[in-house]
């Protein structure tokens, strides 16, 4: 993507909908002008550190502070027990899934330190809070923990299997949920008539999340008023806002959260996190602001982590190909506690997003989720939607090789056609628009399908094995939630707009510029963002499912409409005539059939300094705006990668990737192509580089970038983008989402091509990540099998 800033905007005409212009922040974040949580400062701040259980499961006997306090500096030692009686409430989970039997999930609490019991390397068990934050470092190294180690379990099976070591007395078996989606009757008749079936053992394997900056805070409290404030990066201030205050038991008005930049989240910065309600505590009791700044190396044992679920995935056909039923029976490892979301990726997303383009008529999950003495897991890049298509995308390729059906014929022979949308899919969803056949003809047309035998020779003569895979996929985004949209006229001449989502990382500031330019002709280089003051906000979902622009998007057009309702009252006492003749376009209002007018901007300074206003008048033209839930949308496309493997070292090149999506609306295209950028890199990291390992005591053995490998620039080959959108009739804006489709994408693809270039040697299938030494191994594995 090109990082040049233009110094001068264009004019309003040429910055609305669908104009490719460079991000507002950039010039500012390049020139290393950010302002993350780390870089402030408030008077007098203290400083935390945290005390983490260097042990995956054991009983406390005890702690000893004696000798972190007596240490010159210290100010406060915290741990479970001074916690006790303050009314604050447990961290919960948002979702409640009944069990296949009728009864219900399973939720038990966690407090924001551990208390009898710890569950996971990396669990917080003490605080402590000194004049510097080196000094409070060291002070929590002299804290002893007396733990009675315990057996632990890592594996979500072995979790689950008899006599497995038990994290809560409350959750017998380590079971969560068992919970069951679609007709399991009808499901089991249509695979008792299949012609063909298609199995699969598949693995989607845990990550670390890792984004560029880590987790910190800044905890304050005020005495006078009794409210809090916490500096913290979020997906949304509102939101988290809401949350902290249900964790701190006191009322919403006596929380505020702010959040300034945000160095990437991918789900994981949405949730309050224990240390949140330790360091408020410390504030209020000190009188003090309190700040921490987790390090990387506790990073990797205290942010959530993602992914980590196993499934049997089956597919029926009939003796054509066409799909009869998929089948999805499998587990969700939840990690040592409950995350706010943490079973909804492994249960209800699965069900919604393995559908993907297909006719497929009955689909049935059925997962069982249990606690296991490591990370939470919570929300990562489409959280459950990579996952789902994933499957789906393997028994499709895997089927088609079974069958002797080549693999685009046997897609093609069962997308949705364009004729038949609105469908109605077997999990609940309404697919209200696009084109999949034409997509995906487009997606073989660019990856030049036709001549990759070609290709295959050439990479043969030089040694190397050629693959080739199509990742199809279709998501469901725009989780249901209603977002502000704010626009306020400044005094300076500037328009402000103030949203619920939250920009951490994506570039929120242009796209929604460039709708309200659209909307009201404002000029675009006068145009602001707020986003991160809860104090400003009168509602907010914040960011996540892909659905900021279709949100913000909507609730801003929305908004613009309420302003240009006002401007024309207004405009019609300013211009002396009756409102019914007041027009407005293009940024200006208007007398019909005359020359006479008053643009927006000169309208809204003329309210600023002009003379009182009746009262039965809008007394300015900013609007607080409340949009109401659109449904869901859609996003889909197909991927296409081609990969090289050296068989002397099982090394993978991706050597080709054409991408085809449907996105609907594009506001700026050059963000969505950076999104999808991303999105891919996060794809192949996953698919070919990140392995989360546990040893049998619940080490994580991968804690470090030395252990856990991270794609790098010269990993990913340059990605052919094409957007080939149906705007969507859901939301006000037209567009379908585009945060998370990377990852969908490319996860199936590149498998897909790994196992399409390992197929000459036998290997059918072949589980995340595809190290070179799980590559090595297969190759030679199939090789001493055959002889």
């Amino acid at each position: 993507m090109n990082m040049h800033v233009s110094q001068s905007r264009p004019p309003a005409a040429q910055a609305g909908i669908g104009q490719s212009l460079p991000r507002n922040e950039d010039a500012v974040l390049v020139r290393g002008g950010g302002r993350y949580t780390d870089d402030l400062a408030v008077e007098g701040q203290l400083y935390a550190a945290f005390v983490r259980s260097p042990y995956a499961h054991g009983v406390i006997e005890g702690i000893d502070v004696a000798a972190a306090r007596a240490m010159k500096g210290v100010v406060a030692v915290y741990t479970a027990d001074d916690l006790e009686g303050q009314g604050y409430g447990p961290l919960k989970c948002n979702v409640d899934l009944p069990s296949r039997d009728g009864t219900p999930m399973r939720r038990p609490p966690r407090q924001a330190l551990a208390a009898g019991k710890v569950r996971f390397v990396g669990d917080p068990v003490a605080m402590v809070v000194a004049r510097t934050a080196a000094l409070a470092r060291d002070a929590a190294e002299a804290v002893g923990l007396d733990i009675a180690v315990l057996p632990a379990v890592t594996s979500v099976e072995e979790a689950l299997a008899p006599g497995a070591p038990q994290l809560f007395d409350e959750v017998p078996g380590n079971l969560i949920v068992d919970h069951q989606s679609g007709d399991a009757g009808k499901v089991a008749a249509a695979f008792a008539a299949a012609a063909h079936v298609t199995r699969l053992r598949i693995v989607n394997n845990r990550v670390v999340v890792n984004p560029l900056e880590p987790r910190a805070a800044i905890a304050s409290h005020d005495r006078k008023s009794g409210r809090y404030t916490l500096h913290a990066p979020s997906q949304g201030a509102f939101g988290m806002r809401n949350s902290l205050a249900a964790a701190m038991g006191v009322p919403q008005a006596g929380m505020r959260l702010v959040t300034g930049h945000v160095g990437g989240s991918f789900g994981m910065k949405a949730s309050v996190f224990p240390e949140y309600v330790v360091l408020l505590h410390a504030a209020r009791l000190l009188r003090k602001p309190v700040k921490w700044t987790d390090q990387r190396s506790e990073s990797f044992v205290s942010d959530h982590h993602g992914r980590d679920m196993v499934f049997e995935a089956e597919l029926a056909l009939d003796a054509r190909g066409r799909f009869l039923a998929t089948r999805f029976t499998g587990f969700g490892n939840l990690g040592g506690y409950l995350t706010p979301v943490g079973p909804m990726m492994a249960t209800l997303n699965i069900a919604k997003n393995s559908v993907g383009m297909y006719r497929t008529p009955l689909v049935e999950v059925r997962t069982r989720c249990a606690v296991t003495n490591t990370v939470p897991i919570s929300a990562y890049r489409g959280a459950g939607r990579p996952e789902g298509n994933y499957f789906m995308e393997r028994l499709i390729d895997t089927a088609a090789r079974e069958m002797g059906i080549d693999r685009a014929v046997l897609r093609r022979r069962n997308l949705i056609p364009a004729r038949a949308l609105p469908w109605a899919t077997p999990v609940g969803t309404l697919y209200d628009s696009g084109d999949f056949p034409a997509l995906f003809a487009r997606a073989l047309e660019a990856a030049d399908w036709k001549g990759y035998r070609a290709r295959e020779r050439a990479s043969r003569r030089a040694g190397k094995l050629r693959g080739r895979g199509i990742g199809c996929y279709l998501e469901v985004t725009a989780p249901p939630g209603n977002e502000m949209g704010g626009i306020h006229f400044e005094p300076d001449g500037s328009v402000t707009i103030v949203t619920g989502t939250l920009d951490y990382g994506q570039g929120h500031w242009t796209p929604f510029a460039q709708v309200l330019t659209s909307q009201l002709g404002v000029p675009f280089d006068r145009i602001r963002l707020a986003q991160g003051d809860s104090d400003r906000l009168i509602a907010g979902g914040g960011t996540g499912g892909s659905k900021s622009i279709m949100a913000s998007g909507s609730a801003i057009i929305e908004a613009s409409d309420k302003v240009v309702e006002k401007g024309k009252l207004l405009a019609a006492h300013v211009l002396e005539a009756g409102v019914a003749d007041i027009e407005f376009a293009a940024g200006r209002f208007s007398i019909a059939g005359t020359d006479r007018g008053i643009g927006i901007m000169e309208l809204a300074a003329r309210l600023r300094t002009g003379p009182v206003l009746p009262d039965d008048l809008p007394q300015t033209l900013d609007v607080d705006h409340v949009f109401k839930a659109a449904p869901s949308a859609y996003p889909n496309g197909c991927h296409i990668a081609e990969v090289e493997i050296d068989p002397e070292t099982g090394q993978v090149a991706i050597v080709s990737y054409v991408m085809v999506n449907d996105f609907g609306t594009l506001v700026n295209p050059m963000i969505v192509e950076g999104q999808l950028h991303g999105g891919v890199v996060q794809g192949i990291g996953q698919a070919i580089y990140e392995l989360t390992s546990y040893d049998e005591d619940g080490q994580l053995r991968t804690g470090s970038y030395m252990d856990y490998a991270m794609p790098r620039a010269s990993d990913v080959p340059f990605f052919s983008f094409i957007s080939q959108g149906v705007p969507t009739g859901t939301n006000r804006v037209g567009a379908k989402g585009c945060g998370e489709a990377g990852c969908a994408g490319s996860l199936p693809s590149v498998m897909n091509a790994i196992v399409d270039a390992l197929a000459p040697h036998g290997v059918r299938h072949l589980d995340m990540p595809a190290t070179p030494l799980t590559i090595w191994r297969a190759i030679h594995r199939q090789g001493a099998a055959a002889a």
